[in-house]
């Protein structure tokens, strides 16, 4: 299994990035071992659609589990058609809510938490 974290750092003392789309990095994680890959997020500067363009990007690397803060219809959208299960309303260190997770402690969104164009200051 592997999962996707959105983080503020590149590794599991970093503090989770609370915006999907336009997070810094993603740190995709295999609960398992603790190994992980952090990944800039390319998508984070994008004038538009940042939440699709991230979501189709760790879909290219094989992730099934999404933890965050928040994410925008679109980008729901998008990690649904993906097969991506979404767990948002996560803060504070990574390495915590994997263990979180591990425990069962994070429950699974049942659609966007924000609006469109949250990430940016919600300016639509």
């Amino acid at each position: 299994m592997k999962i996707a974290m959105t983080s503020k750092g590149k590794d599991l003392e970093a503090e989770v990035d609370t915006r999907f789309g336009r997070c810094v990095y993603f740190l995709i994680v295999d609960p398992d071992t603790m190994e992980f890959e952090a990944m800039e997020n390319e998508s984070a500067s994008a004038s538009g659609g940042a939440g699709p363009q991230a979501a189709q990007a760790i879909s290219k690397k094989g992730v099934d589990v999404l933890i965050t803060g928040n994410v925008g219809p679109n980008a729901y959208q998008a990690l649904e058609a993906s097969g991506i299960k979404v767990l948002t309303g996560s803060n504070g260190m990574i390495k915590d809510m994997i263990q979180k997770f591990k425990s069962g402690e994070l429950d699974e969104a049942g659609g966007a938490n924000v609006g469109s164009h949250a990430g940016m200051g919600g300016r639509r």
